[in-house]
């Protein structure tokens, strides 16, 4: 008897992520998303079909067998696309929204922030910040930014 939450894992030919069920049924357009996608990456990954219901759920990504593991990696690396903010080079206004210059571990880009409530903080001066476009920047550590971009950070904080 396996271990695993499902009986196969695997994608089609176009690309999309397919699964077989413990039942022996096949899920196609099949999504991963972490529960808790900042905060524990390795715990809790449901498997959602075409139709928002949970196919599976996986306590722990690191405990599936090579295979699987490294599909379900990639395919949340595509969905999860968070840069890294690090460096604030402007914004336009101490209002919102505002248009702000930053660079990102993925290069220079402008970006509407609607209002300060799209700025979370997280334990440890971590942030979370969403662009008017649902694109969510991450800041590991706020307190480690130059001193620039402290400083025009703390205008929205």
């Amino acid at each position: 008897m396996s271990t695993l939450p499902f009986r196969d894992l695997h994608l089609d030919a176009f690309g999309k992520l397919v699964l077989t069920d413990l039942n022996g049924d096949r899920h196609t357009a099949v999504s991963p998303v972490r529960a808790h996608p900042i905060s524990a990456p390795d715990e809790g990954v449901s498997l959602l079909g075409s139709h928002g219901h949970e196919l599976a759920w996986i306590a722990r990504l690191s405990e599936l067998p090579d295979g699987p593991r490294q599909l379900l990696v990639s395919e949340l690396a595509a969905r999860e696309f968070h840069p890294t903010l690090k460096r604030l080079i402007s914004v336009n206004t101490f209002s919102t929204p505002s248009t702000w210059r930053i660079e990102t571990d993925r290069g220079e880009v402008d970006f509407v922030l609607k209002s300060e409530e799209d700025i979370r903080r997280l334990e440890e001066g971590r942030l979370l910040i969403t662009s008017s476009h649902g694109v969510q920047l991450q800041v590991p550590d706020r307190w480690a930014l130059d001193k620039a971009s402290k400083k025009l950070l703390e205008r929205f904080l």
